[in-house]
């Protein structure tokens, strides 16, 4: 891939990364899903016991429901898988360790909003569950990259 292309790949994907911070924002913030408003709620909501919820939703699956189940175990994994692919193709910062700490760190802010604004509930398993997403984003990216360059490699021959 020449210089060219290459600047326009990170054109696409700074690109692509603000638009998912958009989505992110409005989604898990301001979306009315799963009763959130915004005129927020009497008090605070909050877990601070790791694996709470998850085995909650895990136990009660028939009681909750399988959608309910599955937004919350696997939707908070999936939501963050694009910011683990984004991130390093938008950015500098192409680690592992990178795209975990930042991962880590907007989950932590969106659930701290959530907290402060009381327009959903502070949840541990939450800020775990879209972590793992962005790290299996970031392994998507890697996985795509190899491939690519095998590609590129290939072509050159």
């Amino acid at each position: 891939m020449n210089n060219k292309n290459k600047k326009r790949v990170r054109i696409l994907g700074k690109i692509c990364f603000v638009l998912y911070i958009g989505f992110i924002i409005y989604f898990l913030i301001f979306s009315d899903w799963y009763g959130r408003t915004t005129t927020g709620m009497e008090e605070y909501h909050y877990n601070l016991v790791l694996f709470k919820e998850i085995k909650r939703f895990w136990e009660y699956r028939d009681h909750v429901g399988l959608f309910a189940m599955f937004t919350n175990l696997f939707g908070n994994v999936l939501i963050f898988v694009p910011f683990g692919f984004f991130m390093p193709m938008a950015s500098r910062y192409r680690s592992f360790f990178s795209t975990l700490f930042w991962s880590f760190l907007l989950s932590l802010g969106v659930e701290s909003f959530q907290l402060i604004s009381r327009v959903g509930c502070f949840d541990v398993d939450d800020i775990l569950l879209n972590t793992i997403g962005g790290v299996l984003g970031y392994v998507v990216f890697v996985i795509c990259a190899v491939i690519r360059r095998r590609y590129a490699k290939k072509k050159k021959k």
